[in-house]
C-alpha cells in the first residue's frame, strides 16, 4: 500500500524514531502501523520511543564562534539535573560543532545530516536518550555570519538558561557587542528598532490606546495626540535601540552603540523552554490513578 507522509509523522511521534526509519518500517510492514512499531523496536530504532510522549522544557542555551560564523542553539531536556549533566552538556557542544561546521537551514534538515561518527544527528540524540534516560530535544538554533568590521556578542545568563547572540557592524568590539547582548537578556526586546515592527501591529496597539483613551472620558480632539505620545512608550517597550541601556539608563541602547561607532544588525534571544507548555502533575489525581490500577 501507499506510504503517506500522515503515516510516517504517526509512527514518528509514536516511535521518536526518524523519518527514514519510519518509511522504512512502514514499508516493510506494508502499513500495518502495530507492525511497524515492532519493527522499529526489533532493530533497536525505538529505544526513544517511550520517552518521545514526554514533555522536554528545561535544557540550556550555547553559543559557539568559529571565525567569522555563530550559532546559537537551545537543547531541551526533561530535567534541570539532566542539563547540568556533564554527558548532556558534551551533546550540545557536539550539535553546536555540527552545527557550525555544516550549516543546515532547519531543525529538520540538521536531524537527516551525518555527523562525523558515521550516524545523523537525530541518531545520534537517540543513543543519548538511551544513555542519559530522559528525552532530548534539539529545539531550534540560528547560524550567524559577519564580515570583517564587525562583532559578535556572546551572552549566557545563569549558565545558559538564556542565550543572546548579538551581531554589530561598524565596529571589532566584542566587550561592547556583549554588553548589548547583556541588556537583551535582561530586557527582553522583540525589535532592533521601530523599522521592524509591522504596520499591522502599530495598528493594533494604536486602536488599543485609542479605546483606552476614550474609556478614560479624554476629549476625543486631544486623544490622537496623547496615543501617539504612549505609541512613543510602546515602542520604548519593545525595540531595542529605543530602550534605556542597563548598564546606564541615562542613555539609550542607540546612544551606547553609536558613541562606539557601530550599529546593530541583528539579535536572537533564547529562553530555554519559552513556549512550551510544562505539564502540571495533579499529585492526588496520579495517587488516584495508581490506585485504580
Amino acid at each position: 500500500m501507499a506510504i503517506t507522509a500522515q503515516m510516517v509523522k504517526e509512527l514518528r511521534e509514536k516511535t521518536g524514531a526518524g523519518m527514514m526509519d519510519c518509511k522504512k518500517a512502514l514499508t516493510e510492514t506494508n502499513g500495518d502501523m502495530e507492525k511497524a512499531i515492532d519493527w522499529l523496536r526489533e532493530k533497536g530504532i525505538a529505544k526513544a520511543a517511550k520517552k518521545a510522549d514526554r514533555i522536554a522544557a528545561e535544557g540550556t542555551t550555547l553559543i559557539e564562534i568559529d571565525g567569522n560564523t555563530a550559532v546559537i542553539l537551545e537543547v531541551n531536556s526533561e530535567t534541570d539535573f539532566v542539563a547540568k549533566n556533564e554527558e548532556f552538556k558534551a551533546l550540545v557542544k557536539e550539535l553546536a560543532a555540527h552545527l557550525l561546521k555544516h550549516k543546515p537551514a532547519t531543525v529538520e534538515e540538521a536531524l537527516q545530516q551525518k555527523m562525523d561518527n558515521g550516524a545523523t544527528v537525530e541518531e545520534h540524540i537517540n543513543a543519548a536518550i538511551a544513555k542519559i534516560g530522559e528525552k532530548i530535544t534539539l529545539r531550534r538554533f540560528a547560524i550567524v555570519e559577519k564580515g570583517e568590521n564587525a562583532a559578535f556578542g556572546a551572552y549566557l545568563h545563569m549558565g545558559g538558561r538564556i542565550g543572546v547572540l548579538t551581531l554589530l557592524e561598524g565596529t571589532t568590539n566584542e566587550e561592547v557587542a556583549k554588553d548589548v547582548a547583556m541588556h537583551i537578556a535582561a530586557i527582553n526586546p522583540k525589535y532592533v528598532s521601530r523599522d521592524q515592527v509591522s504596520e499591522e501591529e502599530i495598528a493594533r496597539e494604536r486602536e488599543v490606546l485609542t479605546q483606552q483613551a476614550l474609556n478614560e472620558g479624554k476629549p476625543e480632539n486631544i486623544v490622537a495626540k496623547m496615543v501617539e505620545g504612549r505609541l512613543g512608550k510602546f515602542f520604548e517597550e519593545i525595540c531595542l535601540l529605543e530602550q534605556s541601556f542597563v548598564k546606564n539608563p541615562d542613555m539609550k541602547v542607540r546612544q551606547f552603540v553609536e558613541s562606539n561607532g557601530a550599529t546593530v544588525k541583528s539579535f536572537v534571544r533564547y529562553e530555554v523552554g519559552e513556549g512550551i507548555e510544562k505539564r502540571q502533575d495533579n499529585f492526588a489525581e496520579e495517587v488516584m490513578n495508581q490506585v485504580r490500577k
